[in-house]
């Protein structure tokens, strides 16, 4: 076993939402959910809210019909091990870990996702890490999240979350996966968000849901806590954000498919700033950081135990 050959990893994060990324360009690892489980375990394993596989979209069976116009599917999984559609911050550190390593340049690129192509734009490096999408090891990503769909309240009735004994009507926002959107008056009022908050009715979200809990900062600037399915409360959640950036121009009685005019709100995150745009044909589009913080191996002995 001790000439295993010793699979490299990443870590990186954006706005502080952080993932474990696995490069297997042809395919070759078999990640099982319990095995991505502990990998992203913080205390048993490298630790992350969630593990990015980086496959060439004409090695995976998922992302073969995408292959012509992205080379590079993200196969994303969450803490516990599940599938998810989309990872608006691992986007970012998707493109950020693909530049790193020379497969792209700063500029345009596709990337494929199980919720569809995303188009995506690295800056070229300028400014400090003060300014806004501004981070230390390159320009700040913009990530084209396609358009939001908001489902009207369906036979069983409007969206509702609770956190004890508190109740909060919500909005019902799809960025390729699934948000509840609750403006309250306090981010305390959300509680520890270690477990999911009560979420009715449950038809909504037949494979449950993403939670974002929302208040007022100022004008087109709000601030936000989520807790992320299958990982608990995250520092950050980018197709969150953008939900939230919807759901919240709506409640201001902003439509840029109505009016014409493209909307921008700043929407903080515990662990940073990103800045969301909503344009007249509906585009969604997120600019913010994305670093990448360590890379390393992991042991084989290790890894065949977490295969098994």
């Amino acid at each position: 076993m001790s000439n295993a050959p010793r699979p490299r990893f990443l870590k990186g994060h954006g706005t502080e939402n952080d993932f474990v990324i696995v490069p297997d360009p042809d395919g070759h690892l078999e990640l099982s959910a319990a095995a991505v489980a502990r990998i992203c375990d913080r205390r048993a394993g490298v630790g992350g809210d969630g593990l990015i596989r980086v496959v060439r979209s004409s090695a995976h069976p998922e992302a073969r019909a995408m292959a012509a116009e992205a080379e590079w599917f993200m196969d994303y999984r969450n803490g516990d091990g599940s599938i998810a559609e989309m990872c608006g911050n691992g986007v970012r550190v998707f493109a950020r870990y693909l530049r790193r390593a020379g497969l792209v340049e700063e500029g345009d690129l596709t990337i494929a996702t199980r919720a569809g192509l995303r188009h995506v734009h690295i800056a070229k490096a300028a400014g400090g890490a003060g300014e806004p999408g501004g981070a230390p090891d390159g320009g700040a990503i913009t990530v084209g999240m396609g358009r939001a769909v908001l489902p009207e309240p369906g036979p069983d009735g409007a969206i509702t979350v609770a956190v004890g004994d508190r109740t909060w009507s919500a909005r019902n926002v799809n960025m390729g996966n699934p948000h509840a959107v609750a403006f309250v008056d306090d981010l305390g009022q959300a509680g520890d968000l270690f477990t999911a908050p009560a979420v009715h009715p449950a038809s909504a979200y037949p494979d449950g849901t993403n939670v974002e809990f929302v208040v007022d900062r100022g004008p087109r600037h709000v601030a936000m806590r989520v807790h992320e399915r299958g990982s608990g409360e995250t520092r950050s959640c980018g197709t969150g954000a953008c939900a939230v950036m919807v759901a919240a121009a709506r409640r201001d009685g902003a439509d840029p498919g109505v009016t014409g005019h493209p909307v921008t709100y700043t929407v903080d995150v515990p662990g940073g700033r990103l800045v969301i745009s909503e344009r007249p044909d509906g585009t969604v589009e997120m600019t913010g950081p994305a670093v990448i913080v360590a890379e390393g191996e992991l042991d084989p002995v290790w890894l065949a135990a977490a295969l098994d």
